[in-house]
This record gives structure tokens, C-alpha cells and sequence, in this order.
């Protein structure tokens, strides 16, 4: 596989692309993360506080594994500047991401009896622009 893949992209291309991959499965235990929280605390504090806390908790959890993992060696400073760098410039994200899910638990019955579909929606609406932020600005 990884034959194939290197005649179809230069190193650097190649690199990027596993990066993207760790970055999506990074994402995955996020949406993980983020869908539990809001599942387990829906009922105390209603959806829209649950979907703001569950977001702050999966982007902790993801900004950790990323430093870790996804962008290991990349960055540098010390933690917790990194870490609000990493909240600030995926504020973008983070409009894209609870937009679409405040959007869609407002308009669809569906995504109010499954958030899961509501957090989904806005998972995809902020990963590529995240990727981005994360390999140009915070993980550089």
C-alpha cells in the first residue's frame, strides 16, 4: 500500500497525508468524546450548554493526542500557551463545528432525539479548516 501511495505522491504529500489520517482519527475519538458529553449531560443542562461543554472537553482531548501523536515534534513553548493557541485559532473551526450542530438541533427533530447526527454534522463542517490551522499555525 504504502508502494502505491508513494508513486502517487511525493514525500511530502505522502507525509501530509498520513498526518491528515492520524489528524482524522484524532478527530474520531473527539467525536467520541464529544458526543458521550453531551449524551451525559443532556438531561441536566439541555443541549445547547451540553454541546459548549462537550466541544471545550473533546478539544482538550484532541489538542493533547495531536501534541502527541498527529504533530509529535512540531510546535514548541510551553504547554498550556500551546494549548491556547490551539483553542484560539480553531475558533474558526469552533464556529463551523457548533454552528452546524446549534443549526441543526434548532431545525430537525431527527438531530434533537440523535444529537449524534447534530454532533457529526458539525465535526465534519470544522476538520479541514482545524488541519489547516493546526499544521500552519499551532503545530508549525
Amino acid at each position: 500500500m504504502e508502494a502505491i501511495l508513494s508513486r502517487a505522491f511525493s514525500a511530502a504529500r505522502l507525509a501530509m497525508l498520513l498526518q491528515f489520517l492520524r489528524f482524522g482519527t484524532v478527530g474520531t475519538i473527539g467525536f467520541v468524546v464529544d458526543t458521550s458529553i453531551v449524551y451525559a449531560i443532556k438531561g441536566s443542562v439541555g443541549l445547547y450548554a451540553a454541546g459548549a461543554v462537550s466541544f471545550v472537553v473533546a478539544a482538550t482531548v484532541t489538542w493533547g493526542l495531536n501534541r502527541i501523536w498527529t504533530f509529535r515534534g512540531s510546535g514548541s513553548g510551553p504547554m498550556h500557551r500551546q494549548w491556547a493557541l490551539f483553542l484560539t485559532t480553531n475558533m474558526l473551526g469552533f464556529m463551523l463545528n457548533r454552528g452546524a450542530y446549534f443549526t441543526l438541533i434548532t431545525v430537525s427533530v431527527l438531530c434533537v432525539q440523535y444529537p449524534v447526527l447534530a454532533t457529526a454534522g458539525g465535526a465534519v463542517m470544522g476538520m479541514f479548516l482545524n488541519f489547516y490551522l493546526n499544521r500552519t499555525v499551532v503545530f508549525r
